[in-house]
């Protein structure tokens, strides 16, 4: 199969790992992806609570990571509790500075990440102590920074620091796996092409739209978070499948926040990457996995 120095250290059979969605990452996910070799991560987003953490972690099995946006782990204190009590192998929590909570899980043994989106904001979570740095480019689903792809700002953490980093952002086949690993990433973190997946709790509307979806089909937008009063800071938008809503009303925020009757028929959104146009089915986990990582494989091993 396919392996790197950091996936062989960290115990795992493939260097890939799913990114913590929030709303998509349950356990189900979670297990999957660990039963195929990676590390499966049950993710808590913008609407976590600590019963829904207890309920995705019942259906965990085997070794699993856990995902959680800082500011709302800051609302509720007791999520991080929570997450440490359930030993994980590995806690990812971003969109945050406060670096308190890396020795809060050190201490209780358990590995720690966060997303990264430049190498100055690397070198400082490097310095506060971060084992695993993931290079999140601006291509990622999801809420992120929007600011360097994932190849150039891969060149820049990888040269800025000396612990691992893992890649994100439109990692979703065979190529694109094999580029980041062959630039030096530890492994990737990969989460558009898991929510189309079957164990994942995207819905059958939402996944299907991810399969029907170009890879021009995405854009960045706040306006989704401001429908729903979600406090997201503004550096971090999130980039989702583009429609009507997100037309009408990316870049029109404020209009938007004072208009409750658009704000209450806001459609669903759906987060996508731009890999989003190498998804062509739903097929389960495993058989991603494996067509990744075998494709991975025979591309790395043509060049000798």
């Amino acid at each position: 199969m396919l392996a790197t120095p950091w996936s062989r250290d960290f115990g795992l059979r493939v260097p890939i790992v799913n990114a913590p969605m929030g709303g998509v990452a349950g356990g189900r996910l979670a297990t999957a992806v660990t039963a195929a070799g990676g590390l499966g991560m049950v993710g808590m987003g913008s609407t976590a609570t600590r019963s829904a953490l207890a309920a995705e972690l019942r259906h965990v099995r085997g070794r699993f990571g856990i995902g959680l946006v800082d500011w709302v782990m800051r609302a509720d204190s007791g999520l991080l509790e929570d997450a440490l009590a359930a030993r994980p192998a590995l806690v990812s929590i971003s969109f945050g500075a406060d670096w308190s909570w890396v020795a809060a899980a050190q201490d209780a043994g358990i590995a720690t990440a966060t997303q990264v989106y430049d190498a100055e904001g690397a070198r400082r979570a490097a310095g506060a102590g971060v084992d695993i740095l993931v290079a999140r480019g601006a291509e990622g689903g999801g809420h992120g920074e929007v600011r360097l792809a994932t190849l150039p700002l891969l060149d820049e953490v990888l040269d800025a620091v000396h612990v691992p980093v893992l890649a994100g952002g439109g990692i979703a086949s065979p190529r694109s796996l094999a580029a980041v690993l062959a630039a030096g990433a530890g492994g990737a973190w990969v989460g558009t092409r898991f929510a189309a997946c079957p164990e994942s709790l995207t819905g059958a509307d939402g996944r299907q739209a991810l399969i029907a979806a170009a890879a021009t089909d995405t854009r960045v937008t706040r306006a989704f978070d401001v429908a729903a009063g979600l406090p997201w800071p503004k550096r971090f938008p999130s980039r989702v499948l583009a429609d009507e809503f997100v037309a009408r009303w990316t870049g029109r925020e404020e209009a938007l926040a004072a208009d409750p009757e658009a704000c209450a028929g806001q459609p669903e959104p759906v987060d996508a990457g731009q890999g989003v146009g190498m998804i062509h089915n739903d097929a389960p986990v495993g058989e991603v996995i494996e067509a990744m990582c075998s494709g991975a494989a025979r591309l790395l091993s043509g060049w000798g």
